[in-house]
């Protein structure tokens, strides 16, 4: 029988896991770190230049800076730049917002979008953002009750069932506030961060794609960067300053704080700090799972969607109306495609699978006699091993197969048909099918395949007479028998090897997780040890600065409207930039926000950032907004499994290119008005 007591033995592990996972003594850039155990790190903060204090960070009983960002629709962030909820957060975080509302005749992403009064706000269905209300370690909450003789899965049913009540109770104190519960350092620590919902947020203002995305795909993930990566919203809430659903009734909700700008300008050295909700990392991966993504996944996974990219292009390239609708696919499809060239081409310069196997058999050769932990490494050898062509398969199931967009659509009667086929055309997804399809065929083996897929691609002979009959049929009922047949087989055959195959390896990790903590205080090492990423709250910090991709190269921290100038290109879709812009360069019209005669676009720093920071409010050394994180340099982006303080840069908009764009592009006066702008 379980009891609710914990007994003296439990008490003390959980005591020993709680200070190992929070006594943490690295002091380089490097970290993603938790907003309610900030005051472990500000005194080297503040020895880099920071002038708050822990308190003004995060804090719950009083206004802090984290009461000015928000998880902007669960994938980006954003951040409050006035006391009437106006938001900023990048182009692209908010690119299918603006996608959805234009048309051939109100083309918002060719001519941008700016709202001149508070009626020309646009609703936005299905987008939310939410507000951290507080975090709090919870793992002894979660863990009540626990007996070490319990089995694994008695462990999970208690986890889950405290987890529950924690969530539960969380929820029931508020209006619209959501809880979460979600474990840390591999489930050796548990949280619960409580957040404030709000569902009415509405479209204020975007520059034209060809500022918001300026340099496309080409200069995606590299620097140096001229983005305009910027987007506007409001959040309205009830006439009670709480979450409510759309109304016309509905008032611009009062922030509990709201960011003050600072457009005097950065240089080089000058004290960053970003915060916001990075999405995942996986920093304490064992060598076999790096190596599988460098040499295999990977490599996999980008001829996949270099097949897709083309096809897409090609369309887009012909049609205005196609390109419209492909637009936001596209970028999506780009995106994670140059990110993952990039983290394979920076895991080997940084020999990373190399240094993890050093190691391991260090680690190997320390655990001999310690019951806990010897034997671990060969237990992930022998996992890996076994797991690796099951992942393949599911990594050719979500990038081929699912890829295709007719067939997830056919089996799902529930979606909405007019948003789907409003940015749908046939012709890029049947092409689609046929490159994925044939790539599948040839790439996984048979063993592998369903059933169903051999036996129907034996019946027409090839994927093209398929795609023929598949996509010339007026009904849905064929594209839906593909998924689901496809889908069933993996998931009653290959999905479950896999997630038990990651079961052994989680329970390993928290193990191995303890152990490489232990290893590194018992040596004197200088490992870093913060939480992986997991889509919620973090601090980075670390200074604006410049660095060598290169031998004999090295890339300055700041971009300006020169550079834009250097690259438009009329001819060139991702660099015809408006006329407009080029005419106020051509008058050197620049009003207040001219700097050594041109205009600041954008500037790296050495904050550690990855996936879901997009968006992030970049403070300098006041808590000040400087600029908005949009991406990281192309050299650095393996960060999210090994970091390298030498390329590892996050890369920002600076805040002055987007008050000077709102100012004498949109000449949206009014939004100005409504900022505190230090000048």
């Amino acid at each position: 029988m379980i009891t609710l007591k914990l007994t003296y033995m439990t008490k003390k592990l959980l005591i020993t896991t709680i200070l190992l996972f929070s006594s943490l003594f690295v002091f380089a850039d490097e970290g993603m770190w938790l907003p309610s155990q900030i005051a472990q790190r500000i005194a080297d903060m503040q020895s880099k230049g920071f002038k708050l204090t822990a308190e003004d960070i995060y804090s719950v009983n009083n206004s802090s800076l984290k009461d000015a960002i928000v998880h902007f629709n669960g994938g980006c962030t954003g951040e409050i730049i006035s006391n009437e909820g106006l938001l900023i957060t990048n182009h692209h975080c908010g690119y299918s917002q603006i996608q959805s509302h234009s048309s051939v005749e109100h083309d918002y992403l060719r001519d941008g979008f700016w709202a001149m009064s508070r009626a020309e706000e646009l609703p936005n269905k299905n987008l939310k953002v939410s507000f951290l209300e507080y975090m709090e370690d919870v793992t002894d909450k979660v863990l009540a009750g626990y007996d070490p003789a319990m089995t694994e899965q008695e462990r999970e049913a208690l986890v889950k069932k405290n987890s529950d009540q924690i969530k539960k109770d969380a929820e029931s104190k508020g209006k619209g506030l959501q809880a979460r519960v979600a474990p840390l350092y591999y489930g050796n620590q548990y949280f619960v961060w409580v957040y404030k919902v709000f569902t009415d947020v509405r479209l204020v203002g975007a520059p034209p794609s060809s500022i918001g995305k300026f340099g496309g795909d080409t200069d995606n993930w590299m620097w140096p960067r001229h983005t305009g990566d910027f987007s506007l919203f409001r959040i309205y809430a009830g006439k009670d300053n709480e979450p409510a659903a759309y109304s016309p009734d509905n008032v611009p909700y009062k922030p509990k704080r709201s960011f003050k700008i600072n457009a005097s300008g950065i240089k080089e050295g000058d004290f960053t700090l970003v915060y916001g909700f990075p999405g995942r990392t996986n920093e304490y991966l064992m060598s076999d799972a790096v190596r599988y993504t460098a040499e295999l996944s990977n490599p996999h996974k980008i001829k996949l969607r270099t097949l897709r990219l083309d096809i897409q292009n090609r369309e887009m390239e012909k049609d205005p109306a196609v390109r419209i609708q492909y637009a936001s696919k596209n970028a999506n499809v780009s995106n994670a495609w140059k990110k993952w060239q990039g983290e394979m081409k920076g895991i080997y310069k940084m020999k990373a699978i190399e240094n993890k196997q050093e190691f391991e058999a260090k680690f190997t050769e320390w655990s001999k006699g310690k019951p806990e932990y010897e034997g671990l490494v060969e237990k992930f050898t022998a996992l890996y091993a076994a797991l690796e062509p099951l992942a393949f398969v599911a990594d050719y199931q979500k990038e081929a197969i699912n890829a295709v967009e007719i067939l997830s659509y056919a089996a799902n009667p529930k979606k909405d048909s007019a948003a789907f086929y409003k940015d749908y055309f046939q012709p890029i997804d049947k092409d689609i099918f046929i490159a994925l399809f044939t790539e599948y065929d040839k790439s996984v083996s048979d063993q592998y395949k369903a059933p169903y897929f051999k036996e129907t691609l034996s019946k027409y002979g090839s994927v093209e007479a398929w795609a023929d009959d598949l996509f010339n049929d007026e009904s849905l009922a064929k594209a839906a028998q593909v998924y689901v047949e496809t889908n069933r087989y993996f998931n009653d055959n290959i999905k479950p090897q896999i997630d038990s195959i990651n079961y052994e390896l989680a329970l390993l990790y928290r193990t191995y997780m303890r152990g490489q903590i232990e290893y590194n205080k018992v040596n004197r090492g200088t490992r870093v040890f913060y939480p992986d990423a997991n889509s919620t709250l973090r601090v980075a910090y670390g200074s604006v600065k410049g660095y060598s991709p290169s031998d004999a190269v090295y890339y300055t921290p700041v971009s300006s409207l020169e550079g834009i100038m250097q690259k438009d290109n009329p001819q060139i879709y991702d660099y015809n930039i408006p006329q407009k812009l080029r005419d106020l360069y051509a008058a050197k019209d620049y009003g207040v926000w001219e700097v050594d005669g041109s205009v600041p676009v954008a500037f790296i720093a050495t904050n550690h950032t990855s996936g879901g920071n997009s968006g992030s409010p970049v403070l300098d050394a006041n808590g000040n907004l400087i600029g908005v994180n949009f991406d990281r340099v192309w050299e650095g982006t393996m960060s999210d499994v090994v970091f390298d303080p030498d390329v590892c840069r996050n890369i920002a908009l600076d805040i002055r290119y987007a008050l000077f764009l709102i100012d004498k592009l949109a000449g949206a006066q009014h939004l100005l008005d409504e900022m505190e702008i230090i000048r």
